[in-house]
């Protein structure tokens, strides 16, 4: 398993970037790979990693800055996971948005599922945040995401933002990145 995984590169997309067959079950996800990632690219909107084994594509992400907002808060269980995310800000610096990045799109090819590929895409991430110097402040990662992938992101710590969207097909996700 780890073998897959340390023979990881990770490039971005780029415009003139050939296509592939990329495929990891998930209709909309090829999709925006195949068709979308480019035209997102160019309208800097989001910036597209193509993870790679050998030339082969096996997963992808891309990401955006985002920002993690506090809402009209309406119950009194949201207003204390918002209380949660800003209790390790000191409280002259608590404001009602904090800076992110935010994970647009995560996939994994079929044949490369459960090979740690997922995990190792939200270490770089994190990584690329807190050691790389960036233009502009980055605090929290966030995420909405996929019904299917809540496991994944729990197990990644990552925690719930809201609970209005408990019944919905996705959720708003963070990670607090100074966390680790």
């Amino acid at each position: 398993m780890s073998e897959i995984v340390n023979r990881i590169r990770i490039v971005r997309l780029e415009e003139d970037t050939p296509g592939s067959s990329f495929d990891c079950g998930d209709t909309d996800l090829n999709d925006f790979l195949h068709h979308d990632a480019k035209d997102y690219l160019k309208a800097m909107l989001a910036v597209t990693y193509l993870v790679k084994v050998e030339g082969e594509i096996v997963a992808y992400f891309c990401l955006s800055y985002d920002s993690l907002t506090r809402t009209a808060i309406l119950t009194e269980e949201e207003k204390a996971l918002w209380n949660k995310v800003g209790r390790k800000i000191p409280n002259s610096k608590r404001r009602k948005t904090y800076p992110s990045v935010k994970i647009g799109r995560l996939a994994v090819a079929k044949e490369y599922a459960g090979y740690g590929i997922g995990q190792r895409i939200i270490d770089t991430i994190t990584m690329m945040y807190l050691n790389e110097q960036h233009h502009a402040a980055c605090r929290f990662i966030t995420v909405d995401a996929y019904r299917v992938a809540l496991t994944f992101y729990e197990k990644a710590k990552f925690r719930y933002l809201t609970t209005k969207d408990t019944d919905e097909n996705t959720r708003a996700m963070y990670f607090d990145l100074k966390a680790i």
